[in-house]
């Protein structure tokens, strides 16, 4: 009983983590359109804003999570400006090669800039110790990275629905044209859009350097990968679908290192990968993507 706990709360703590980076990637599809692949990039940022601070001597590690959090939605709202609004009204495609450009451009600015191995924070080990939950032994990382989703979840969604600047960002994923119609500013729109995914991106890279001691230029890509992946399964374009997504992705995971062989291990990826395969194949569009009806605008 006490191992099956275990392996249920590590799936919620990937799911979690799946689920903060699916939110970021479809909170800015589902308003532009944009899948947006140098989002990795920007948990890297967070991370590298980590190594700054402790070569400044800075251990503080609410100021070190604080700072990592604030470059990586300065980051993110800095691309929308420079790299993704020149190209907003332009074809999906174009939106698509910038963001694949812009993700190659800061890996290579990373590697030639910082570093292009490894380099270990230390500053982070304090949120992950034995933590004893009704007789199992489960690491405080977990419940942290579990809690800390659900309550981002629900301060997401109050503020999509309480605020008039969320309305706009809901009305805006409908049809946005008449939002700008009834007054709103677009910038603003898509500027708050990038800022809410990169709060998330940031969020996440807190818990991934936790858990990993490390940053490099290519920390973000697996990463990213799997949460678009879980915003494929959950319903691109769906806040709820990519919640649903990642968590579906971390049960499926956890599920694949526990029952497969030993010797089967190093093929993990490919059997989670094939039973999300199969889940596409019940729901093409997603899991709670919306039934479109004849006649409706695709």
């Amino acid at each position: 009983m006490e191992y099956i706990v275990q392996q249920v709360i590590n799936a919620l703590a990937f799911g979690a983590e799946y689920a903060l980076l699916a939110l970021g990637l479809a909170i800015v599809f589902s308003i532009m359109g944009l899948v947006n692949f140098a989002h990795g990039e920007i948990i890297a940022v967070g991370g590298y804003t980590m190594v700054a601070l402790g070569a400044l001597m800075i251990g503080n590690p609410y100021i070190v999570i604080a700072s990592a959090v604030v470059a990586a939605m300065f980051a993110s709202v800095m691309l929308e400006r420079f790299a993704f609004r020149p190209v907003r009204y332009a074809d999906p495609t174009t939106g698509l090669l910038t963001a694949f450009g812009v993700s190659m451009i800061l890996q290579n600015l990373f590697l030639l800039f910082v570093s292009p191995r490894p380099i270990a924070v230390t500053s982070l080990y304090f949120l992950d110790w034995p933590v004893n939950l009704f007789g199992v032994q489960v690491s405080s990382l977990q419940l942290f990275e579990t809690g800390a989703t659900a309550l981002v979840i629900v301060a997401l969604m109050l503020f999509l629905r309480r605020t008039t600047l969320g309305i706009a960002m809901r009305a805006a994923a409908l049809d946005f044209e008449m939002v700008r119609l009834v007054g709103i500013r677009a910038n603003r729109v898509f500027a708050v859009a990038f800022l809410v995914s990169g709060l998330l991106a940031g969020l996440a890279c807190i818990f991934i350097m936790a858990r990993r001691g490390s940053v490099d230029p290519h920390m973000g890509f697996n990463p990213v990968l799997k949460a678009f992946v879980a915003c494929v399964v959950g319903g691109f374009g769906s806040l709820p679908g990519a919640v649903l997504g990642g968590f579906i992705l971390g049960a499926v995971e956890v599920a694949m290192l526990v029952l497969l062989p030993q010797e089967y291990g190093g093929m993990k990826d490919a059997f989670v990968f094939g039973i999300i395969a199969l889940l596409l194949i019940w729901r093409p569009n997603g899991i709670l993507s919306p039934r479109i009806e004849k006649g409706d605008k695709v």
